[in-house]
């Protein structure tokens, strides 16, 4: 006998692959922003280790890396948009059908990242260099506690945001949604992406957008989580 799970709470999950991300969220947030993880210029460790090591963690890429925006590096690449960007990231993790896959591009982002020394953002998990900034702006929102749960609603717990930027907290490193217990914002992930979701209000997500501390866009009616596809 097959026993079905109920339906997943929306403000508590991540976006499903197919069709637009508002109407999906549709009476749950007002609005959605697609948080481009940056870019590691290493610093205070080699570049070799940071690609091969994965004892690596949060707190010593905070302490030895700078954060580079995907703008940076379509300048410096030469490329025409974003949205090549990330078709390059998601062709590199074979993460898109050959159909929409380019390896030109791949290749191309693999050579301007090994002459300008940088490493790629890791794909479905939260960016070290933006983890305690985001958990810093739900702060300001006014919050003090949020909820860590997994990608299909079955499992969460509560947590203080102040206890999730300790060195020694290992509660979002994985694949994971955190949402506040109001349910009135999410932050979320994808596997296959290379960027976070923000939801919540139209007046957070605005504020979001102009806040220096982050780079990406803020979706419209018609932005699915493969936005790249639809914009090259």
């Amino acid at each position: 006998m097959v026993k079905n799970l109920p339906e997943p709470d929306r403000f508590a999950i991540p976006p499903p692959d197919g069709g637009p991300l508002l109407p999906f969220y549709r009476d749950v947030f007002e609005a959605v922003f697609v948080l481009l993880h940056p870019f590691l210029r290493p610093k205070g460790i080699r570049r070799e280790r940071l690609l091969e090591d994965p004892e690596v963690g949060r707190n010593q890429i905070r302490r030895a890396c700078e954060p580079v925006p995907w703008a940076e590096v379509q300048q410096l690449g030469n490329f025409s948009s974003l949205a090549e960007i990330d078709i390059a990231l998601r062709t590199q993790i074979g993460g898109l059908r050959q159909e929409f896959a380019s390896p030109d591009l791949a290749s191309r982002l693999q050579s301007c990242l090994h002459v300008l020394g940088l490493v790629q953002p890791t794909e479905g998990r939260f960016s070290d260099l933006t983890h305690d900034e985001v958990l810093d702006f739900v702060q300001e929102e006014g919050h003090s506690w949020v909820w860590v749960g997994d990608e299909f609603g079955t499992e969460r717990r509560p947590y203080r945001i102040d206890d999730l930027k300790k060195p020694d907290s290992g509660a979002t490193e994985g694949h994971c949604s955190v949402f506040t217990p109001d349910k009135s914002i999410l932050w979320t992930t994808h596997w296959d992406s290379h960027f976070a979701f923000v939801c919540g209000s139209s007046r957070m997500i605005d504020r979001m957008v102009t806040d220096k501390r982050f780079e990406g866009f803020r979706c419209d009616q018609e932005t699915p989580v493969y936005w790249s596809l639809h914009q090259r």
